[in-house]
């Protein structure tokens, strides 16, 4: 079986179908291009073929290039990458030329794409070779050019075409943001030239080869007097289009993002030369791309990773725990996220409160969000009473009768989470899982107020649930494996993302993001200006700086946060510093965005404006300010090093579940691909050497764990010595 094959029938138009053995979705690798160049060969040369259709035999088209020959060459090295690329070039340009001569433009033939479905990456690029493409309405195919997010950028010629086809401007938010579209919207975007009905798809696409002109095959950048859309960088429009553009760029990615950069460049670049030319300066800049550690970082952790944990990497090898009815306790702003994505997966919902009100605002919070659907074209009324009808509210325990899976998501207190543990286990069958939402509470603790500790877990849920991707499932002490496996199946229902960590004070997340907030607000403590603290993190790749961050989450919870950890801790303490900031920030009425005032300040209408200037009065910026590189270091290695920690001590069990989760949870430096990749990329020798410096500078907090000092003295990497199967001990 092979990846390609070809028919031609008694029309003479040759159908070449692209389906890839045991595969659900097409990806293109080494053999599978080189085949599809020979089949092309072949339809070109035989004069009884009159023109080609590429199609797919699965129900999407492709999702793009087999990671393995990305691997591949970048193992081989720069001038593997470029050959393995310029081969690709060399392909695609065939099928754009289709044989024609090339003086005249005349005598080539018809090529056209019909996309059944979902066409990414290569997917989209192979098509945009071709001389036109045909997509079936299919409202939940996706078309796109995806690459970006994944630290790399379109390589097989997408990123040159699309910038010549649609201009600089235009083509920005597919090349520069990975947008995606349905056939509609990508049609009207010019990305595409025709919807049609799907069970139409193929004869169109067969229609169009048979009347098309010499004309219909030329595109525009190999026609005569071929102008760039929107003007090429000498032209006034165009100049200001690609300043505009790199403002963009450098704003949105704080120049941490090599991809992006060397996007732009090709983009520039190449528009100031002939097409082919511009190819050969795309192929350049995407081996550049592909030789940068960030994009193999990136894709490992964003893909493979991410993808692997999705699948169930970690799941326990017991039977399917898909849920078919869940209970979620509290109807306040968590429980109603939980609840929406809930129902909008397909599970029936029961909602309860201690009042009928509470409970009815907490499942009118999902007819919001449905109704905000609905007014971008993403939701049919059908879609919403379907959704909203699977939501019950109420306050009575009793509804909850035939669920097999409870989340709790009550006010964070033991007390309170207890007396509501007994009420759902009078009220359910023995077989239900008992899952509470917390950040910061010991589920082994917890666990103490049910009976049946092996069916009681932690799921974790980020706010706001309908938009953060990442659940953080904890383990306790007693936890089985029945309870692991439905709480994984029950995230893979609501696609998210999960990772499963052992149970310990703040869990994985909490544990690293707490100490950057920290390190952030020790540092204003200590006289360093607060905007050099906040733009020292967004230019090594944070999204927010962590007094903007603390302004989000809220102050007072930071300040709970305080009192409960220094009750626990005791003498142990180490953040006293910090609380002198917090608690005073507090006593100022100053509770951060939800207060209209926190360490920045707030317009009357909630608008962020700049940091409070009350804070230079109160602790004195110092004439002698650090470097730009030592504030980094700080705020970096905080989080770092919580995660060693963290998997030093068992509560990581997988570095995989470390890195995505630090992404996805928090936004650690995407570009770095995770705490545990950031390591590997500046090696361990010189993470404990800068570690060395920060803990005789600032103290014990930044003393290299006793994992890493090891890993220093042997060589060794994390994914080295625990990446892929290797599990950490």
């Amino acid at each position: 079986m092979t990846d390609f094959t070809m028919q031609t029938g008694p029309d003479g138009v040759a159908v070449i179908t692209w389906d890839v053995p045991a595969k659900s979705m097409n990806v293109m690798s080494t053999a599978g291009f080189a085949l599809l160049s020979d089949l092309v060969d072949q339809a070109l040369a035989d004069p009884s073929v009159k023109g080609i259709v590429i199609t797919s035999g699965k129900k999407d088209f492709a999702g793009g290039m087999d990671l393995n020959v990305i691997a591949q060459m970048r193992a081989g090295g720069a001038q593997a990458i470029f050959d393995g690329v310029m081969t690709m070039h060399k392909v695609l340009r065939k099928i754009e030329l289709a044989g024609m001569d090339p003086k005249t433009k005349k005598g080539g033939k018809p090529i056209a794409a019909a996309l059944p479905g979902t066409a990414l990456g290569i997917g989209l690029e192979l098509p945009l070779s071709t001389h036109r493409i045909f997509a079936a309405e299919n409202p939940k195919a996706k078309i796109g050019l995806p690459e970006i997010m994944v630290g790399i950028f379109p390589g097989a010629g997408g990123t040159t075409r699309l910038a010549r086809k649609m201009g600089a401007m235009m083509a920005a938010p597919f090349l520069l943001e990975g947008k995606l579209s349905d056939p509609k919207a990508a049609k009207s975007a010019g990305l595409i030239d025709e919807v049609v009905p799907a069970d139409e798809l193929l004869a169109r696409a067969k229609d169009w080869v048979l009347n098309a002109k010499d004309a219909d095959l030329v595109k525009p950048w190999d026609d005569k007097g071929y102008k760039m859309p929107g003007g090429a960088p000498y032209h006034p429009a165009g100049f200001m289009t690609f300043v505009g553009a790199n403002a963009m760029v450098m704003g949105k990615t704080m120049g941490v993002y090599p991809a992006a950069r060397a996007l732009l460049a090709a983009v520039y670049e190449g528009a100031l030369v002939p097409f082919d030319a511009a190819l050969r300066i795309e192929a350049r800049h995407f081996t550049s791309v592909l030789m940068n550690p960030s994009s193999s970082a990136m894709i490992r952790s964003l893909f493979i990773n991410k993808e692997a944990l999705e699948k169930g990497a970690n799941r326990p090898r017991v039977a399917d725990q898909a849920v078919k009815k869940v209970g979620i306790i509290g109807a306040g702003m968590m429980g109603a996220g939980i609840a929406y994505v809930s129902a909008n997966a397909g599970i029936e919902v029961v909602l309860i409160d201690n009042s009928q009100e509470a409970a009815d605002r907490g499942r009118a919070h999902s007819e919001g969000l449905l109704d905000k659907g609905m007014k971008r074209g993403k939701v049919t009324p059908e879609k919403k009473a379907e959704v909203l009808g699977r939501i019950t509210a109420t306050t009575d325990y009793a509804a909850l009768a035939g669920a097999d899976l409870i989340v709790e998501a009550v006010f964070e207190d033991v007390g309170v989470k207890a007396e509501v543990t007994k009420k759902v286990l009078a009220a359910t069958g023995p077989d239900t899982i008992f899952a509470t939402n917390t950040s910061t509470l010991p589920i082994t603790q917890l666990a103490k107020a049910s009976d049946k500790p092996a069916q009681f877990i932690g799921i974790h849920f980020f706010s706001p649930v309908d938009k953060m991707n990442l659940v953080e499932i904890i383990k306790g002490r007693e936890t089985g494996e029945v309870a692991v496996a439905k709480a994984l199946d029950f995230v893979r229902q609501i696609r998210k993302t999960p990772i499963v960590v052992n149970d310990a004070r703040f869990f994985y997340a909490n544990r690293c993001i707490i100490p950057y907030i920290n390190e952030g607000i020790r540092m204003v403590a200590e006289g360093v200006e607060p905007v050099l603290v906040e733009n020292a993190a967004k230019l090594v790749g944070m999204p927010l700086g962590p007094l903007q961050l603390v302004d989000e989450t809220s102050i007072d919870l930071g300040v709970k946060i305080a009192k409960a950890t220094k009750a626990a801790m005791g003498a142990d303490y180490p953040d006293g510093a910090v609380d002198d900031v917090l608690f005073w920030m507090a006593d100022q009425g100053r509770l951060g965005r939800k207060s209209n005032a926190g360490f920045y300040a707030y317009s009357d209408k909630g608008e962020r404006l700049a940091l409070w200037e009350g804070l230079e009065a109160k602790y004195p910026q110092d004439k002698m300010q650090p470097s730009l590189t030592d504030v980094q270091h700080r705020l970096l290695f905080a989080q770092v090093l919580e995660a060693v920690r963290a998997l030093e001590e068992g509560v990581l069990t997988d570095i995989r579940e470390g890195d995505v989760g630090a992404i996805l949870g928090w936004g650690f430096a995407p570009w770095s691909g995770g705490p545990f990749s950031w390591l590997d990329i500046i090696g361990a020798a010189r993470a404990v050497e800068i570690c060395r410096g920060l803990t005789a500078q600032f103290g014990p907090r930044f003393h290299a764990p006793a994992l890493l000092r090891e890993m220093a003295e042997k060589g060794e990497t994390f994914y080295g010595r625990f990446g892929g199967e290797k599990r950490a001990a």
